[in-house]
């Protein structure tokens, strides 16, 4: 632990500065005589400082490899494993921390004979935003970043908006590095993406904006990072072995020899991070590499002719080179592709410009223009444009006990490129488009036409089939999508059945005009079949991966409707229907849906947004997701349709529950009478009013709400089985008395208490309706609860509150609502007005409130006030 500042101690009492280490290394840096490159951790939501031995312990090992001539001190950060995805009130806390920290770091090289100036961070999820933020701060030096790598970090937009703080936040952000995109050319940023495995934080949103500065910044996802190939989830990306030897060999190859720390200039820093996270050559980086290469060796050279040529040799004691003459190939092919099985970092390939003879004693390395794959090393080179070489020469170096395999071939282009037009998105995975590859080639591009949108997904199956039996290399599919660095890569056998998915994670850009491919690097002598499929799964699945977030609106809206509806009901037949049965008929999404979609098509005419803000009113949310490539037709429809039955079994599962808790309690305490307190305000009920208000004000806004919550739920079960109990009462009690009595003054009170009984129960289904949609209030509001619990012990006021104000004015209505019943309403003037409100409410929710959760509480507040009123006028 390192000891901070009293001042910034004081100030951060939840925070801590950490420097991991690990043993001899960790004993001798116990007194902080630091030497080595400064880089800091910042772990995410929920997340532990602890994170950092992942990185740590790899670059330490790969320090000790080179006798420590270079190595990194590893700090981290505690945030005491705050919510700050949920919760985006100490955002700003967390920057402000990290500021100190990088000054407390810098001094603890002071007097060092190479000094770091600078940090480089690396950012776990909500770090790498935090990290970003840094930059925001009005008295923040930029040159004290100089490398920030982010892990699964959403950029672009929270994964779950349910504060003011936390959306402004983020506009901050990308505001500022929008804005001021030419100030922060010297500072170098990676963001790497988990993938489709990546639940939590979808990889779309790890893609840095757009507008920010194109030649220091760099997005990928990791199945597309060279060495690593796969998806992570949002935890394993920390720890992922492949990901985090692709990070530390990055760090090492960035150090700068004379300085001893990480290099100043920019430009090596991004092609040190596009080697390793981009396109690997196979080759160990080398920032100026030799123009020209000497090719030594008493080994064979071998002239080949043939425009298809395999070479494969086991454990093989001589050298030797072979030489392709391109002048006999250069009328008829444009192409030259080679691939190579021996893995590993030596030059094999080169150019020849000698033409005179069959021997190349000088040529060019053209192995930096490789590409490794999972079992292969392959090159594509255009005759074109290298018009000087007369030869292309491959070194096949001696392979004691191993086995290596070379393939070469020249090709025409045209006669690789296919097309395979998609199938449209309502075809439900019923038709298909389907090409066969007759040639035996060893590359194919296999372009993918219209696939271009997010919300189409389809599974494309791959089925080889080889003219003999012998043992082939694996084949490589790569899906690679030319506007992102987002290909995936499948290795199979040949001859093998394989099941690729096909899907996006950023829409296609407008003016761009490239088509994703499907490269097929193939097995020599095999044929290829290609059957593409709309896959109906995978589609509602890029609806739930891209809108998910966005469900509790939609739920909420069907629930305010549902409320309506009851309210509706109460004005015509003078009773309340229950809440199952009036979702089902009011809850339509006809009645909400077309008018957001009007309002959606009109934002795209300049004249109508210009008329839009004259009124100040927020912007449309679907406009705001549409021009992020994230919004696409019937996506709100669908998402109506999931908030519905989300809505209906949550409402059937709530009543079940109730009953059954409420038949418990009726077993343990048997009520014989309804209450007969019919006040609305009782000296008792505006004490806990006020000291509940207090709670909010003084602590924290959802911990009121969920105290007035319980009080609610209690009361509700407390009605119902009072209404049960003197249901049953009645039941029995007029029989008898007419039996006995035959008086008709008993009759009468009969009827009083039926009219008691149907009474009672339309209040309690009118409250069950509340309470559901209270439930989801609650739920919303939940996690700065959480977090106000979680850092009791440093504060007792939640500060900033999202909620404090709005929890003052819902925990009013709510004491009061739980005492009123539907008797009340019938009476009211308002009635009418508080039953058309809810669906322009719904409306409104939908239209602003997708993007900002937090503003589902204000719609419902305001609908629960119009309630109240309708008590009292």
């Amino acid at each position: 632990k390192i000891k901070l500042p009293k001042k910034t101690a004081r100030r951060y009492p939840a925070y801590e500065l950490y420097l991991y280490g690990e043993g001899n290394y960790a004993e001798e840096n116990k007194n902080l005589l630091l030497t080595g490159i400064p880089v800091l951790f910042l772990p995410g939501n929920a997340g532990s400082y602890k994170q950092v031995r992942s990185l740590g312990s790899i670059a330490l090992r790969k320090a000790e490899d080179a006798d420590f001539k270079y190595h990194f001190n590893f700090f981290s950060v505690n945030f005491n494993e705050e919510l700050v995805a949920l919760y985006g009130g100490s955002l700003q806390r967390q920057t402000k921390f990290v500021h100190e920290c990088i000054k407390v770091i810098l001094k603890l090289y002071r007097d060092r004979e190479f000094a770091p100036t600078s940090v480089a961070i690396v950012g776990h999820s909500m770090g790498g935003l935090v990290a970003r933020a840094l930059l925001t701060l009005k008295n923040f030096k930029p040159e004290l970043i100089n490398l920030l790598i982010t892990q699964a970090t959403p950029h672009v937009a929270p994964v779950m908006p349910l504060d003011k703080y936390l959306t402004d936040f983020y506009t901050a952000v990308n505001n500022h590095w929008i804005l001021k995109a030419q100030d922060l050319r010297n500072l170098t940023t990676l963001s790497v993406a988990g993938g489709f495995r990546d639940y939590q934080v979808r990889s779309g949103l790890a893609f840095l904006p757009r507008l920010s500065q194109h030649d220091s910044a760099l997005s990928v996802v990791s199945s597309a990072v060279p060495r690593a190939w796969a998806s992570t989830d949002h935890l394993s990306i920390v720890w992922c072995k492949e990901l985090i030897l692709a990070t530390i060999r990055a760090l090492f190859d960035l150090i700068d020899e004379n300085t001893r720390q990480i290099t100043e200039d920019p430009k090596k820093r991004m092609s040190v991070l596009k080697h390793h996270f981009v396109r690997h050559p196979a080759k160990i980086f080398e920032e100026n590499p030799e123009a020209f290469t000497e090719l030594t060796g008493a080994f064979l050279w071998i002239t080949v002719r043939a425009s298809k040529w395999t070479y494969s040799v086991y454990n093989d004691s001589d050298g030797k080179y072979f030489t392709f003459p391109l002048a006999s190939h250069r009328k008829s092919y444009s192409h030259v592709y080679c691939g190579n099985s021996m893995l590993d970092t030596s030059s094999w390939i080169y150019g020849c410009m000698n033409s005179n003879s069959s021997m190349c004693l000088e040529a060019t390395d053209l192995s930096w223009r490789a590409e490794l794959l999972p079992t292969t090393k392959v090159v594509i080179l255009k005759l074109q444009d290298y018009p000087s070489l007369t030869h292309i020469v491959i070194q096949v170096p001696p392979t004691a006990g191993n086995k290596y395999t070379l393939d070469c071939e020249f090709f025409k282009e045209d006669s690789r490129t296919v097309q395979l037009p998609v199938t449209h998105l309502l075809s439900f995975g019923l038709s298909s488009s389907r090409i066969l590859l007759n040639s035996t080639g060893l590359l194919y591009n296999v372009q993918l036409q219209h696939f271009n949108q997010i919300y189409q997904a389809f599974k494309i199956y791959i089925e080889s089939h080889c003219q003999s039996v012998k043992e082939r290399k694996p084949s490589v599919y790569r899906l690679h999508i030319p506007w992102s660095h987002e290909d995936s890569i499948t290795v199979a056998k040949v001859p093998s059945f394989t099941e690729i998915s096909a899907k996006l994670h950023i829409g296609q850009p407008q003016n761009d005009g490239k088509v994703p491919e499907l490269n097929i690097y193939a097995s020599s002598d095999c044929q290829y079949e290609i059957i593409l499929r709309t896959s109906l799964s995978q589609v509602l699945g890029q609806i739930i991966r891209f809108h998910a977030g966005a469900l509790p609106v939609y739920v909420v809206s069907n629930i305010l409707l549902t409320y309506g509806g009851q309210l509706s009901t109460l004005i015509s037949t003078g009773q309340c229907s229950a809440f199952s049965l009036e979702l089902v008929r009011t809850a339509k999404p006809y009645k909400v849906e077309p008018l957001i979609s009007i309002v959606v098509f009109l934002h795209g005419f300049s004249w109508f947004r210009e008329l839009w803000e004259s009124l100040s009113l927020p912007e449309v949310d679907a406009a705001v997701l549409r021009s992020q490539d994230a919004w696409f037709p019937l996506v709100s429809l669908i998402l109506f349709l999931f908030g519905t039955g989300i809505a209906y079994w949550s409402g059937m599962f709530f009543s079940a529950s109730l009953r059954l808790f409420s038949s418990l309690w009726l077993t343990l305490i048997r009520p014989t009478v309804l209450p007969k307190d019919n006040k609305l305000i009782t000296p008792g009920r505006l004490c806990r009013m006020l000291s509940l208000a207090l709670v909010s004000w003084t602590t924290c806004g959802a911990f009121a709400v969920f105290i007035i919550y319980l009080q609610y739920l209690f009361k509700v079960l407390e009605d119902s089985d009072c209404s049960k109990e003197t249901s049953q009462n009645s039941s029995i009690h007029p029989v008898k008395n007419q039996s006995v009595m035959g008086s008709t003054s008993k009759g009468s009170q009969s009827l009083s208490n039926s009219t008691t009984i149907a009474e009672a129960v339309n209040s309690l289904k009118m409250h069950v309706t509340i309470l559901n949609l209270f439930t989801w209030i609650v739920l919303l509001n939940l996690p700065s609860s959480i977090y106000w619990l979680k850092n009791l012990r440093y504060s007792v006021r939640l500060d900033p509150d999202p909620c404090r104000s709005t929890a003052i004015i819902l925990v009013c209505i709510i004491e009061i609502l739980m005492n009123s019943d539907t008797s009340e309403l019938k009476s009211s003037k308002l009635l009418k007005i508080a039953a058309k409100v809810p669906l322009p409410l719904s409306v409104a929710m939908l239209a602003f409130g997708r993007m900002h959760l937090y503003k589902v509480l204000h719609f419902v507040t305001f609908s629960l006030l119009l309630h109240v009123l309708c008590c009292f006028v």
